[in-house]
Protein backbone atom coordinates (compact mmCIF):
# COMPACT_ATOMS: atom_id res chain seq x y z
CA UNK A 1 0.00 0.00 0.00
CA UNK A 2 1.60 3.62 -0.93
CA UNK A 3 0.70 6.10 0.95
CA UNK A 4 -2.16 8.38 -0.43
CA UNK A 5 -3.02 10.55 2.31
CA UNK A 6 -1.63 13.60 3.00
CA UNK A 7 -1.57 15.61 6.25
CA UNK A 8 -3.93 17.64 6.07
CA UNK A 9 -6.28 14.83 4.84
CA UNK A 10 -5.42 12.94 7.85
CA UNK A 11 -6.81 15.99 9.88
CA UNK A 12 -9.96 16.66 8.38
CA UNK A 13 -10.66 12.88 7.97
CA UNK A 14 -10.00 12.37 11.79
CA UNK A 15 -12.53 15.63 12.72
CA UNK A 16 -15.02 14.53 10.14
CA UNK A 17 -14.73 11.02 12.34
CA UNK A 18 -14.96 12.46 15.38
CA UNK A 19 -18.34 14.01 13.79
CA UNK A 20 -19.87 11.12 12.81
CA UNK A 21 -19.10 8.98 16.43
CA UNK A 22 -20.84 12.01 18.42
CA UNK A 23 -23.60 11.06 16.29
CA UNK A 24 -23.99 7.82 17.86
CA UNK A 25 -24.64 9.56 21.28
CA UNK A 26 -26.52 12.15 20.29
CA UNK A 27 -29.29 10.33 18.04
CA UNK A 28 -31.79 7.73 18.67
CA UNK A 29 -33.43 4.83 18.02
CA UNK A 30 -31.29 2.95 15.07
CA UNK A 31 -30.10 6.19 13.40
CA UNK A 32 -27.56 6.22 15.94
CA UNK A 33 -25.73 3.51 14.50
CA UNK A 34 -24.88 6.13 11.79
CA UNK A 35 -22.40 7.43 13.87
CA UNK A 36 -20.65 4.12 13.46
CA UNK A 37 -19.81 5.05 10.04
CA UNK A 38 -16.50 6.71 11.72
CA UNK A 39 -14.66 4.02 11.24
CA UNK A 40 -13.87 4.58 7.83
CA UNK A 41 -12.60 8.31 7.79
CA UNK A 42 -10.63 7.22 11.03
CA UNK A 43 -9.23 4.30 9.67
CA UNK A 44 -7.97 5.25 6.42
CA UNK A 45 -6.10 8.25 8.52
CA UNK A 46 -4.71 6.43 10.57
CA UNK A 47 -3.17 4.19 7.58
CA UNK A 48 -2.42 6.87 5.42
CA UNK A 49 -4.38 4.71 2.59
CA UNK A 50 -7.35 5.37 0.82
CA UNK A 51 -8.79 2.85 -1.61
CA UNK A 52 -10.89 5.18 -3.24
CA UNK A 53 -8.27 7.59 -4.03
CA UNK A 54 -6.41 5.11 -5.47
CA UNK A 55 -9.02 3.78 -8.05
CA UNK A 56 -9.77 7.73 -8.70
CA UNK A 57 -5.93 8.27 -8.94
CA UNK A 58 -5.96 10.92 -6.69
CA UNK A 59 -2.99 11.56 -4.20
CA UNK A 60 -3.05 14.41 -1.45
CA UNK A 61 0.51 13.75 -0.27
CA UNK A 62 3.20 15.98 -0.74
CA UNK A 63 6.04 15.28 -3.26
CA UNK A 64 9.82 15.63 -1.95
CA UNK A 65 11.84 17.98 -4.00
CA UNK A 66 14.78 16.79 -5.83
CA UNK A 67 18.33 18.89 -4.24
Amino acid sequence: MRKNVGSTDKIIRFIIALGLFSLFFFLEGDAKYFGLLGIVPLATGMLNYCPLFTVLGISTVEKKKAE
